[in-house]
């Protein structure tokens, strides 16, 4: 669907920038090679997670696998899914648009998908999968992995 006519930019029409809490999902792609998938933003030019925002009447695992297929091409079942965190702390984050949110999220690993690598939405610049991560990173990334490193250490869901 992309952002426009999502629930979230209809929302957008009416309030304009101001603060919005929403619900939403991130997604770490891990392929067989244990590299992370990240996609260069076309908002802001720098790499994130395959992540978004919940459309009225969705679960946090079909944003999940809705966000990710349109992001990426990649299609998951919600069964591949393996949630390990919630991140709710991060503040506010501010679009380069002047929009505000702050997402509460459910974190997913996938390591199981079909289709081809390739952007569908427009908001993805370039797809890639790392070893090594890139220094132009959303600081969202470092938490998320810190949160997976800690769940596969524990074996116990995070919360952040």
């Amino acid at each position: 669907m992309g952002f426009e006519g999502s629930y979230l930019w209809r929302l957008r029409q009416k309030i304009g920038s101001e603060l919005v809490v929403v619900p939403g999902a991130q997604v770490l792609v891990i392929d067989p090679d244990d590299r992370l998938l990240l996609i260069r933003r076309s908002d802001t030019g720098r790499w994130a997670l395959p992540a978004g925002t919940a459309e009225p009447h969705s679960s946090f695992a079909l944003t999940a696998v809705r966000e990710l297929e349109e992001e990426t091409g990649l299609r998951a079942e919600m069964t591949d899914l393996e949630p390990f965190a919630c991140v709710s702390n991060r503040g506010p984050f501010t679009y380069p648009n002047g929009d505000e949110v702050h997402a509460f999220a459910l974190c997913f690993v996938v390591r199981t998908w079909t289709g081809e690598l390739h952007p569908l939405d427009g908001e993805a610049l370039e797809l890639r999968f790392f070893t090594d991560l890139p220094d132009q990173r959303h600081d969202e990334v470092d938490v998320t992995l810190g949160l997976w490193h800690a769940y596969r250490r524990t074996g116990r869901f995070q919360v952040a």
